[in-house]
């Protein structure tokens, strides 16, 4: 079960985070966590998973817990003081000054001074006994179900409280193992609000800054705990998380609650962004697979993509453009709105895995090659 998640994909999508998933040892995880990144000067060219802005700065993260930032458009890059040695997979600002980072065992990590240092807030055991607190509860509050309902309900309720106890048994598996589970993606609205998501349907919300963090997965209709990929606000203020097996979750009051929207498709998703205009969205993932929805995810129509290649992650400039980025070098570049998108594989063929609009119509890139740049046609800039 768990190379199921993200390897689905032969790609970068999966290099990322399967290791987490395969770590041999759990004695060799406390080393790691304990760990600081190493300063190298290799940081700009080795494994990038995601980066972001904070006002002009430019931040990126990923393999040994590399974090770089950049004051003048990717030109130059100094990197972050980091307090762990483990890949992380994504970062998001709230603030100009506060940010997150999260990745493997269950890392998050917090700035407070615009990346240039950061401290652990969580570890995936950590993370774990919250989740595992939160099923309790929700065993409890069966079994009283279940002593009040009637007869000819009882049978289906105890079947329901067979699935959670059987679930509650594979946590402390887990957690016997070690914090091997990754976060995969994380979103904060300020420098309080925030989420995290990530393997095996963990969702985590904090209203605090990350001072203290509630397990949210109950809160979504996720009975299988697939996995968690992707969380994004689209404009007029929806969020939308998506993730295996077609997931697409909606939350219209800042995430108190969820609910899930019929898929279009039923293969993992990477990826979820608006495009600039009020609910409309766009979802993409296994094999260049991408949708459109103009009405917060109760409709979609397909958005034509010859390329199929996964598709990572992706940004809307300030202009409008739409850039989707993928495995394989792809880069697919939309004026309307995204729907259509024209297609363009890179001549080195590393797989990108964020994109952040630079200077005029130029784009930074970030993944296996570290950072690179391209014009707005997806190519090298002349």
């Amino acid at each position: 079960m768990a190379n199921r998640f993200m390897c689905e994909t032969l790609g970068t999508a999966c290099m990322g985070v399967s290791m987490a998933l395969a770590a041999p040892a759990a004695f060799a995880l406390p080393d790691i966590l304990e760990t600081p990144a190493r300063a190298t000067l290799l940081a700009p060219e080795s494994l990038l998973n995601d980066a972001t802005r904070a006002g002009e700065r430019i931040i990126a993260v990923g393999e040994r817990g590399h974090i770089i930032f950049s004051d003048d458009e990717g030109e130059t890059w100094v990197q972050g003081a980091v307090p762990v040695a483990l890949t992380l997979n994504s970062v998001d600002f709230g603030t100009e000054q506060h940010g997150w980072a999260v990745g493997h065992s269950g890392v998050v990590l917090h700035s407070s001074d615009g990346g240039e240092n950061w401290t652990l807030q969580l570890n995936g055991i950590q993370a774990s006994e919250l989740a595992m607190e939160s099923k309790e509860e929700q065993i409890a509050a069966m079994e009283e179900q279940i002593d009040q309902a009637p007869d000819d309900e009882k049978a289906d309720l105890e079947w329901a409280l067979d699935d959670l106890l059987f679930t509650l048994e594979n946590m402390q598996a887990d957690l016997d193992v070690g914090p091997v589970n990754p976060f995969l993606d994380v979103w904060f609205e300020d420098d309080s609000h925030g989420f995290v998501v990530g393997a095996y349907g963990m969702i985590l919300r904090t209203q605090d800054g990350g001072e203290t963090w509630q397990d949210w997965a109950p809160k979504l209709d996720n009975p299988q705990s697939f996995h968690l990929n992707s969380i994004g606000q689209v404009t007029g203020g929806g969020l939308v998380v998506v993730g295996e097996a077609g997931q697409i979750h909606v939350s219209v009051d800042g995430g108190d609650s969820w609910e899930r929207r019929e898929s279009p498709y039923t293969g993992s998703l990477f990826g979820v962004m608006g495009t600039g205009q009020v609910n409309e969205v766009i979802a993409f993932g296994l094999r260049g697979n991408t949708f459109r929805s103009t009405d917060l995810g109760r409709s979609w129509t397909v958005v034509p993509n010859e390329g199929g290649a996964t598709l990572n992650n992706g940004v809307v400039a300030d202009d409008g453009r739409i850039t989707l980025v993928g495995n394989g070098g792809a880069v697919l570049m939309s004026t309307n709105g995204g729907e259509s998108f024209r297609v363009h594989f890179r001549n080195d063929r590393e797989g990108l895995m964020a994109v952040v609009p630079v200077s005029g119509t130029n784009l930074l890139l970030v993944g296996e090659g570290g950072v690179k740049f391209a014009d707005a046609r997806g190519r090298n800039p002349n």
